[in-house]
């Protein structure tokens, strides 16, 4: 799988799903590291592949003052730093064609954030970075319209695509996850990743913070991997109800050894058929 191209990925050979996880945004260097600690330590243990996850500048809030970010340069700094002390790889968001080659010097997977997974010129100019290029599947769109997102990015000289459902809308403030959509995405030839917190979200609310479902977070992970997500993505914090950025709809990190060996028992069965 490509997915073994990343730089520093481990465990590739393990048989298990890869996880992208870590804080939504970067809030600071002490929690980004704490939290990369914990989970390096539990995929360690588990065998399985790990890339960490965090926004160095969130784009994209319901309101002007939520917060998006300690700072571009300061935030890309941490990824950074995050990969050289543990040695994984690390993913971040871009929102604009000129982002991608900042980010591509820190980091070493590039997200396009769903509402922004129509954007050729963004798609392009990540594609052009040579590094791999996480596109997230739009609440809006069938799973089978991601192939013109991929195409976008194969017919720009990168090959390294990875596709991420996280959920569709149902009604204004609420989201589901139509399982069928991933083995769809991955008739496109590429992994498919299911993100398990966002697609708990409670969008559009009033008061303009987004609500979540964080309980049913171990439900629909059980489910992606019974149907064959090849990567799961998990938001995660130590305190999720003072995080910066989508604490309502994140794992709390005390728990997430016990979910990932549930889901490595599941895999480890489904692998048998």
């Amino acid at each position: 799988m490509m997915i073994k191209n990343i730089p520093n990925i481990k465990h590739t050979d393990s048989g298990n799903f890869f996880l992208l996880a870590g804080p939504c945004a970067i809030e600071g260097e002490e929690i980004a590291m704490r939290i990369a600690e914990r989970v390096v330590e539990i995929t360690n243990k588990l065998e399985i592949p790990y890339i960490f996850k965090g926004s160095y500048r969130k784009a994209n809030r319901s309101r002007l003052d939520s917060f998006a970010g300690i700072g571009d340069e300061k935030a890309l700094k941490i990824l950074k730093k995050v990969s050289d002390t543990f040695g994984v790889p690390t993913v971040t968001d871009i929102h604009n064609p000129e982002e991608a080659a900042i980010a591509a010097e820190y980091v070493d997977v590039l997200q396009i954030p769903a509402f922004l997974c129509r954007q050729t010129d963004l798609l392009v100019a990540a594609a052009k970075t040579g590094k791999v290029v996480n596109i997230k599947k739009g609440q809006f769109l069938a799973a089978e319209s991601m192939k013109f997102a991929v195409n976008k990015v194969r017919e720009s000289g990168n090959d390294q695509v990875v596709l991420t459902d996280r959920g569709n809308m149902f009604g204004y403030q609420d989201m589901i996850v139509d399982y069928r959509g991933i083995p769809v995405m991955q008739e496109n030839n590429c992994p498919v990743v299911l993100d398990i917190t966002h697609s708990l979200q409670q969008p559009n609310q009033a008061g303009g913070v987004t609500g979540g479902r964080p309980e049913l977070i171990e439900t629909v992970a059980k489910a992606g991997i019974a149907v064959g997500a090849d990567g799961i993505f998990i938001e995660t914090h130590p305190d999720p109800a003072n995080a910066k950025s989508d604490g309502a709809n994140m794992l709390h990190l005390d728990y997430l050894e016990d979910l990932l060996t549930k889901l490595v028992a599941i895999r480890k069965t489904i692998n048998q058929f």
